[in-house]
């Protein structure tokens, strides 16, 4: 009976892992698991499972290094916890800030299991210099981007593309919704953080919205019922209240669906829309210590996967100073009243999705890591 302690550290790592679990599990029954995660994750394993992602998925430097203690204290107990039950493996979930740094610890420790990666740090766009360190240290790599394999497999590190597990997804959560002429769609993110910074420039862009298309109407995807209650509290205080109707709780792949055009926070669910072919604008806004640092290590011409994949802008990217509530307004109008953008923007899209795998993601990856058990 193989034993495996796992980490993942944001929701999308979370919904990540439980699907690799669930493969694992099918594969060999008997596996014990024990580890951090999230909901999903403690909902297939059980109580061996530390639901952490809430208070651990923050984004920015800033706000990491304001939550530093936390993270030194739960490195250590993790650490620990390795090194005392010596698992056959460990299996990190992308969260390269902390998983990087904890797979470095455990050689140093002396640990002698196999470490597994699975979903990619992307190195490949702020730290190359990293790889290396990252062959010594991790005995394999799934990666779930085509062009992730050859990058890894220069350093020596033995990697394996497995599909991306949104194109598995898309089978169950595809519907036949018609999209609805003037909806538009607000995803500001899963973080409180992200929420803070980006849903009052969308209620802004809506007002503008409005006035050139008075039948415009409006819904925001909330990540959570606590992210729910939060925006309704800033619509008001906003002075906007009539934005409390527009949010949603759990639809949010249906509104990718249903919504004409929109806007989506950088991040997993900008893969999501585009699987989905909604007509959107990448938004992204941190604290500038964090940007101008990340402006520093980031060696790529563009933030959004979607236009990575793609090696050109399919999807109009606003970051930091040049996303304001007209800019986002600008944007997304245009993609409102002229229907030749949207379905153009919607062919891209598909041809970027059709690179990603054909199915079986979570499965590939589980047969890959089982094997090498």
């Amino acid at each position: 009976m193989n034993r495996i302690f796992i980490i993942a550290g944001e929701v999308s790592g979370d919904t990540h892992a439980a699907g690799l679990l669930r493969e694992l599990k099918a594969l060999e029954p008997d596996m014990k698991v024990i580890g951090l995660g999230g909901p999903k994750m403690r909902e297939l394993i059980g109580e061996g499972i530390e639901d952490w992602v809430e208070t651990a998925g923050v984004v920015g430097l800033w706000e990491v290094v304001k939550m530093y203690r936390y993270f030194k204290e739960k490195m250590d107990a993790v650490l620990d916890a390795i090194l005392d039950q010596k698992p056959e493996a460990v299996i990190l979930v992308d969260y390269p800030g902390f998983n990087l740094r904890l797979a470095k610890a455990l050689r140093t420790a002396g640990y002698k299991g196999r470490i597994f990666y699975y979903i990619s740090p992307q190195v490949w766009a702020w730290k190359k210099g990293r790889v290396k360190t990252m062959a010594q240290v991790l005995d394999l790599m799934i990666c779930i981007f085509p062009f992730e394999k050859e990058f890894y497999e220069k350093s020596g590190l033995r990697t394996e593309f497995s599909g991306h597990p949104m194109v598995d997804r898309l089978v169950t959560l595809k519907r036949d919704w018609k999209r609805e002429s003037g909806l538009v769609g607000w995803f500001p993110g899963s973080r409180l953080n992200e929420v803070r910074r980006l849903f009052p420039l969308m209620m802004d862009a809506a007002k503008a919205i409005k006035q050139a298309i008075p039948n415009a109407r409006f819904a925001v995807s909330a990540a959570n019922e606590s992210l729910a209650g939060y925006m309704r509290t800033m619509a008001e205080e906003h002075g906007m209240p009539e934005a409390k109707r527009w949010i949603e709780t759990g639809t949010v792949y249906d509104l990718m669906q249903r919504a004409e055009a929109g806007a989506v926070a950088s991040g997993t669910a900008t893969l999501e829309a585009a699987c989905f072919g909604l007509p959107y604008t990448l938004v992204y806004n941190v604290s500038w210590p964090t940007y101008i640092i990340g402006k520093l290590v980031v060696r790529i011409k563009h933030l959004g996967i979607v236009n990575i994949l793609a090696k050109r802008e399919v999807v109009t990217e606003l970051v930091q100073e040049k996303l304001t509530a007209d800019s986002l307004a600008k944007v997304t109008l245009d993609l409102l009243t002229h229907e030749s953008k949207r379905q153009q923007m919607q062919k891209e899209l598909a041809e970027v999705v059709a690179t990603l795998g054909s199915g079986g993601a979570y499965s590939r990856a589980a047969q890959t890591v089982h094997e090498a058990l």
